[in-house]
């Protein structure tokens, strides 16, 4: 275990209430799950629920709920509810992930994707501990994208703390690293998302060849003659999944 994720996780702990179960408490939270946890499971197709837990290897249970109908369900949950604080939201995140099944964690990244501007930087340890729990890309890049990039976007000292976590043994910390600049353009950091992608270049995990190259090819949409030249000079290092993925569009 590496000396950020204890540092994350000694932090996470000092910000959530240890008598909830290491979540904060929150009366938005407990009026938003008990909705949810009705409504949600009320809607649900076992049948198409067996086909999604096949789509996604088996990662986690569904309710089988389809996108569509499960944001229309969202929104009926939080009809009238206030806006939250970065405690409601780490509250409402947390409780969703507990959950088994899939469904729930899916309404914590949207619900985390809408307010992510009500956080914090001290959200970061949050962010990782939902990165880490039932980990499979559906959520970790959402995640990576919209939560963690928010919070980077909104603090770039946290950028500091992507400089570690590109580090890390679990691969899923190391591809948001990767992947969280996906919405930046012209406020991409080149030097650390190059430095990043050289980091893991000799990695031979699918996920995170493929994230090196989409992070690049994300960068290519702004700055496609640095990431053509970036490539040709690092060829030999990238693996060719990554080239591939990254010139796809150049």
């Amino acid at each position: 275990m590496t000396d950020t994720a204890e540092t994350d996780r000694a932090v996470a702990a000092d910000a959530l209430d240890a008598d909830a179960g290491g979540i904060p408490p929150s009366e938005l939270a407990d009026t938003v799950l008990e909705r949810l946890t009705t409504v949600y499971p009320a809607a649900g197709n076992p049948f198409r629920a067996q086909e999604m837990v096949a789509y996604m290897k088996g990662v986690a249970p569904f309710l089988g709920l389809r996108t569509p109908e499960r944001r229309a369900l969202s929104r009926t949950v939080l009809d009238g509810t206030p806006r939250p604080d970065e405690g409601d939201c780490a509250a409402v995140a947390l409780r969703c992930f507990a959950l088994p099944e899939r469904e729930y964690h899916y309404f914590a990244v949207d619900y985390l994707r809408r307010h992510v501007k009500r956080c914090s930087s001290g959200f970061l340890p949050v962010a990782r501990r939902l990165v880490t729990t039932t980990s499979w890309w559906d959520t970790v890049d959402h995640l990576a994208a919209h939560v963690v990039g928010g919070l980077v976007a909104a603090d770039p000292a946290l950028g500091a703390r992507m400089d570690e976590w590109i580090e890390d043994e679990d691969l899923w910390v190391a591809r948001t690293a990767l992947l969280h600049q996906l919405r930046f353009k012209e406020d991409t950091d080149a030097d650390r998302l190059f430095a990043h992608c050289l980091r893991r270049a000799a990695d031979t995990d699918f996920f995170l060849r493929k994230a090196i190259g989409w992070s690049l090819r994300e960068y290519g949409k702004t700055a496609p003659g640095e990431v053509r030249a970036f490539v040709a000079a690092h060829t030999d290092r990238l693996s060719p999944l990554s080239v591939r993925e990254a010139l796809k569009h150049l």
